[in-house]
């Protein structure tokens, strides 16, 4: 009687080191925990460049390796057929670059934020809307800071936290935030962009 091995190899993997195991880039399940070791310890891919790379495998190859491994067992992908090694060279921390970076993309973020809300806020006359509306209830003209240009700009900083949904640690609810949605597709994109340009390369390869 065969025995069964489950792989749920994984879209994309990051690794540092150049000998990848099958527990790198998938989870694995065996009712038999010394074939189930054996497995997540299997060798699927060896990485021959010393350069940043990302790598497309397909889950044929792993499904290959098992089985000449252990002639005997069943294996059952139930994750991707095509999965991508996403190998970076291991390299030591800088936290005072890092932190820099940080601080650089903040910075941009916060001014080109500003400014797309300033050019908004000039482009529909904010000003002469409140100026305005303050005269025909108030009786008088404005200031110019009154309690509608207050009411305003806290609405505005709310409105974005609660868009948002994301404030250092804390989050209004559990749903996923726009940003990490927006990253979530990116990330899928770009994943089935390199699978799809690999599959052609060796298809033009093949062809030649």
């Amino acid at each position: 009687m065969s025995t069964a091995v489950y792989v749920n190899l994984k879209e994309i993997s990051r690794v540092s080191h150049k000998e990848i195991q099958l527990k790198d880039v998938a989870d694995v399940f065996c009712d038999d925990s010394s074939v189930e070791a054996k497995c997540k310890a299997l060798r699927v891919f060896t990485v021959r460049e010393d350069q940043n790379k990302r790598y497309v495998v397909s889950s044929l190859e792993v499904i290959r390796l098992i089985t000449h491994m252990n002639p005997a067992l069943q294996v059952n992908n139930v994750g991707e057929v095509d999965f991508i090694i996403d190998y970076q060279k291991p390299k030591a921390p800088h936290k005072i670059w890092d932190l820099a970076k940080a601080v650089f993309v903040c910075s941009v973020c916060f001014c080109g934020a500003a400014f797309a809300i300033i050019t908004f806020n000039n482009d529909v006359s904010v000003t002469s809307v409140f100026q305005e509306i303050y005269r025909i209830i108030m009786g008088k003209e404005s200031t110019g800071f009154t309690i509608l240009e207050v009411s305003y700009s806290i609405g505005l900083a709310l409105g974005i936290l609660v868009f948002f949904n994301h404030f250092a640690k804390i989050k209004v609810n559990t749903d996923p935030t726009p940003l990490e949605v927006e990253m979530r597709l990116y990330e899928d994109n770009i994943s089935k962009t390199i699978i799809q340009n690999s599959e052609r390369k060796e298809s033009h390869t093949n062809a030649s």
